[in-house]
């Protein structure tokens, strides 16, 4: 799977013979460009993934096999013009041929649960404004490759009900999540990865929003998701942000 700036998706389609057959889709920020007609359409960059990998086959079967399972397989999905969707795992290049092991992203601060995987905020008050910090971590390694410190981190978050203090989206995609691009914090950490200090800030969410967009079980509840990505590791971290109208 690739996705070309965020504007077309390409994948590829099973067929019975050895023929490689190419799918490609414009996504809808694509189709939103081209139909400016006014040149601002232009394919300058794009990025593969591996969504469709299972790589405990090869923790099961070894390099060898577990390789050639991969290969024989793997169903490969098809383009899709959602490209929030369509590309979750990309691909990076790393010319370190010792290394072993890629960092994670770790998540702290204010509101968060005991397991770290979902941020309570408040339509006013205190709780109505979050700083979190988004730390590269490595485990069973001392230093994070300087080829895999994140110099800015991408940031999605629903655009209906929060915006990140302080700056403006990069992108307000048809689904409304805006992306956002911070650069990280100029100190590293004690194994050399980087981190980023994200100032996540409720809207003015009105009471129609909340019989709207609410939890089917409790209106009084609007719960959803927060992506951070790793420009350089290509590291992702999701969690829940449940919106409490009180």
């Amino acid at each position: 799977m690739a996705v070309c700036h965020g504007r077309c998706v390409i994948g590829f389609l099973d067929h019975s013979t050895n023929n490689i057959i190419i799918d490609a889709v414009l996504t809808d920020v694509g189709r939103s460009f081209l139909a400016r007609n006014d040149g601002s359409f232009s394919i300058v960059k794009f990025a593969l993934g591996d969504d469709e990998v299972d790589y405990s086959i090869i923790q099961k079967f070894g390099r060898t096999v577990g390789k050639e399972k991969i290969e024989k397989n793997t169903p490969i999905f098809e383009a899709q013009t959602n490209s929030n969707l369509a590309l979750k795992h990309r691909l990076i290049s790393i010319s370190n041929p010792n290394l072993v092991r890629i960092p994670n992203l770790t998540l702290s601060g204010d509101g968060l649960d005991s397991a770290l995987t979902t941020l309570s905020l408040s339509r006013t008050g205190v709780g109505a404004r979050r700083s979190l910090t988004v730390t590269q971590a490595l485990a069973n390694e001392n230093t994070v490759d300087v080829e895999l410190r994140d110099q800015a981190f991408l940031v999605k978050v629903p655009n209906n009900f929060i915006q990140i203090s302080g700056t403006t989206p990069d992108n307000i995609d048809s689904d409304n999540i805006a992306t956002y691009v911070l650069t990280r914090d100029q100190s590293t950490t004690a194994i050399g990865g980087s981190k980023v200090v994200i100032e996540l800030q409720v809207k003015a969410v009105t009471d129609a929003q909340f019989l709207v967009f609410g939890d089917a079980s409790d209106k009084t509840n609007i719960s959803s998701v927060v992506t951070v990505s790793g420009i350089n590791s290509g590291a992702t971290k999701d969690f829940n942000v449940q919106i409490s109208k009180t």
